[in-house]
């Protein structure tokens, strides 16, 4: 496999896996907690505005993670996810420690690094921005 198929291929895959478990985690606050019930952990936990704060960052992850499966204004929702988790470890995670059993930030900073990542080398060729805005010339191709 040669340099350019092994980014393609790596892009590819950072970029599906990354959007699956942020859509997994939106749909479970959507299915599984439910708004309301999304709305009172992120109270408990202290969320400012979780009335408010909740349904957004549901369908920001519901969203955002269906978006960067298909590479659609990836770089874009790839930052606001970012912006997402380094909100939950600063706001909730960080004094647990680093270790999830604990309630600690080692899945929200590894999701932010990954969404990070994501956002500064873009979807790749395999994607919708590619399609729509990797047209040679465009003013949007930074997009892709």
């Amino acid at each position: 496999m040669n340099q350019h198929t092994s980014t393609t291929t790596a892009r590819l895959i950072l970029r599906v896996v990354t959007g699956f478990l942020f859509a997994a985690h939106g749909w479970q606050k959507f299915n599984e907690f439910t708004i309301p019930g999304t709305q009172a952990a992120f109270a408990q936990m202290g969320v400012p505005g979780a009335a408010v704060v909740g349904p957004v960052i549901a369908t920001l992850e519901l969203a955002g993670g269906v978006a960067l499966i298909l590479g659609v204004l990836t770089r874009v929702f790839a930052l606001l996810l970012a912006v997402d988790m380094l909100g939950a470890l600063f706001l909730v995670h960080a004094g647990a420690g680093i270790f999830v059993a604990t309630g600690g930030y080692e899945l929200v900073l590894i999701l932010a690094a990954a969404a990070i990542a994501v956002a500064l080398v873009g979807a790749g060729k395999v994607s919708v921005d590619k399609a729509v805005f990797g047209r040679p010339g465009s003013r949007l191709s930074a997009l892709a």
